[in-house]
């Protein structure tokens, strides 16, 4: 597999897992009651931060090859927590609910992690640094919802 097609499968990845993290909170936000109205801010900021995420990465894709299709990994290496965590969201109490956002949180912070230590990225300034800067966006948002379950 050529080195660009390889990149576009990272980057595939990680749109795909941005997606997931968007359908996770907003099942969150759809099913929150009042009294964690902290929450739902929170969420829908982090939601708003996925929708960001994944407009840049469909963009790097396309600068790339327009040809490929975004959003679609070849591969599928990715675990999709989000998917799962989305799942288990409900009439649950604030600690339950953080401890599950921190599950999808863990999921999405160890895909760029693994993308970052893909070899592929390296090829590119501008999609290294673009990633790069989502992941410390991504641990930030990690350590922000591990600090409130740590608190609840």
């Amino acid at each position: 597999m050529k080195t660009t097609e390889k990149t576009v499968d990272v980057l595939n990845d990680l749109i795909q897992i941005n997606n997931d993290r968007i359908a996770g909170f907003e099942k969150v936000l759809a099913d929150i009651d009042d009294e964690n109205v902290d929450l739902k801010a929170l969420f829908q900021e982090y939601s708003e931060q996925s929708r960001m995420n994944s407009q840049q990465l469909t963009a790097l894709v396309a600068q790339i090859d327009s040809d490929y299709e975004t959003g679609k990994s070849m591969e599928g290496t990715l675990h999709r927590v989000w998917i799962d965590v989305k799942s288990l969201f409900g009439g649950s109490d604030r600690k339950s609910i953080l401890q599950e956002a921190e599950r999808g949180e863990d999921a999405i912070k160890k895909a760029y992690n693994d993308a970052l230590k893909d070899g592929d990225l390296l090829a590119d300034p501008e999609i290294l640094t673009v990633v790069n800067q989502q992941a410390q966006n991504i641990k930030t948002a990690h350590d922000r919802i591990k600090a409130l379950r740590d608190a609840a």
